[in-house]
């Protein structure tokens, strides 16, 4: 909705924009990288598992940033929040924190503990090349440890979503992370009881059954999250999807994760799990019943002639997730008749030449979205004739 326009328009603008400036509570700190290696040791600097899971950079690219730190060189802030017990989450300079602790030994979570990083591609000193931590002449090691970095901390007094939108913003920009994976860590920001009940629903049994063509690969980088959350959003708020499928999830998942409360309208825990839970155990029993054609490649994608394979296809997902609900309350995963009637339907729409009509390529617009959920409920209904 645009904004008014006139003189007392932008004085209302101008107004918003202070009240948002004033209300951001921010410091400057220059701390030594030995002095946040102690923080980091003592439980006063937190890099959340979440983040550190996200460490990527290659032993080349974290030998360089020690060799900047031994030349003295310019690196670019870090940014910290303050948290209520007064100590510091990390929340943007991953990359360059952790390949310090790393070349230290001191990284929790990974293999550096055990086997530091040896520095390695170093193009300016190429004499550190093969050196580590330990095998550093005292005084570069002394060099190292009272190097210092610029940090911005948004402080206690800020607001979530404030801190939320900053932190979104930093993070958005040539990032090689999945959006997923900057959905998870991003979200904490406002509450993380949203992002739990997804974590917690992609070690379901039967969830992981159904899901068993998506490879490995994507599972790492929070696939089955993202599908959990695509999966809430379309049965909760499909009418909201107007355009662009990514924009659509986070805005479900912020609303899902808002600190002054979620209507139920948007997610109920209790009723959206149980309904979860049972969609997955529905669908799991009937394609096991037809183990050899579908089973765990009920999602899977179909060549010309019909055929099941092992490729993953997320409008197959979607189609069968929220086509079934229409008849949910009239499946029980205890009829073995039914679930045989059921599974039968699964299969003979994975071979229906229609299929093709509202599956591959194309086929993310909202319009199409509704003609695939028709066709699926449509089909899946026939279960119950």
């Amino acid at each position: 909705m645009a904004g008014k326009s006139g003189p007392a328009g932008e004085i209302e603008l101008i107004d918003s924009v202070d009240r948002s400036v004033s209300s951001v509570r921010t410091r400057q700190l220059d701390i030594s990288f030995n002095e946040l290696a102690d923080m980091y040791e003592s439980g006063e600097l937190i890099i959340d598992p979440e983040y550190q899971r996200l460490f990527r950079w290659t032993p080349g690219a974290q030998s360089r940033l020690i060799e900047t730190l031994i030349l003295e060189l310019p690196v670019p802030p870090i940014f910290l929040m303050e948290t209520e017990e007064n100590v510091y989450e990390l929340i943007d300079g991953l990359q360059r924190i952790s390949s310090y602790l790393n070349f230290r030994g001191l990284l929790r979570g990974g293999d550096s503990e055990d086997s530091p990083l040896t520095l390695e591609d170093c193009d300016i000193v190429t004499e550190l090349n093969g050196h580590t931590y330990k095998s550093l002449p005292i005084s570069l090691v002394r060099r190292l440890k009272r190097n210092f970095i610029r940090a911005e901390v948004l402080r206690k007094e800020n607001n979530p979503r404030l801190r939320y939108y900053m932190f979104k913003r930093l993070n958005s920009g040539g990032s090689p992370l999945e959006p997923q994976e900057i959905r998870n860590c991003t979200i904490r920001l406002l509450d993380p009881a949203f992002n739990d009940v997804l974590r917690q629903l992609a070690s379901d049994s039967d969830f992981e059954y159904c899901i068993g063509t998506v490879a490995d690969g994507q599972l790492e980088k929070r696939y089955s999250e993202e599908l959990i959350l695509r999966f809430f959003a379309f049965n909760n708020k499909q009418e909201d999807y107007k355009h662009e499928v990514g924009d659509f999830l986070t805005e479900y998942m912020e609303a899902a994760s808002a600190p002054e409360g979620v209507p139920a309208t948007v997610f109920e825990a209790q009723r959206d799990t149980e309904n979860f839970r049972k969609t997955f155990k529905v669908l799991r029993t009937a394609a096991a019943t037809i183990e050899d054609e579908v089973g765990r490649r009920i999602f899977g994608s179909v060549d010309q002639r019909g055929k099941t394979r092992g490729q993953f296809a997320v409008y197959h997902f979607e189609g069968f997730t929220l086509g079934i609900q229409g008849i949910l309350d009239q499946l029980d995963p205890e009829d073995a008749e039914q679930m045989r009637r059921l599974g039968v339907r699964i299969r003979d729409i994975k071979k229906n030449p229609l299929l093709r009509n509202h599956t591959g390529g194309g086929k993310n617009t909202a319009a199409a979205y509704r003609a695939r959920i028709s066709f699926f409920s449509t089909e899946l209904a026939k279960t119950l004739d």
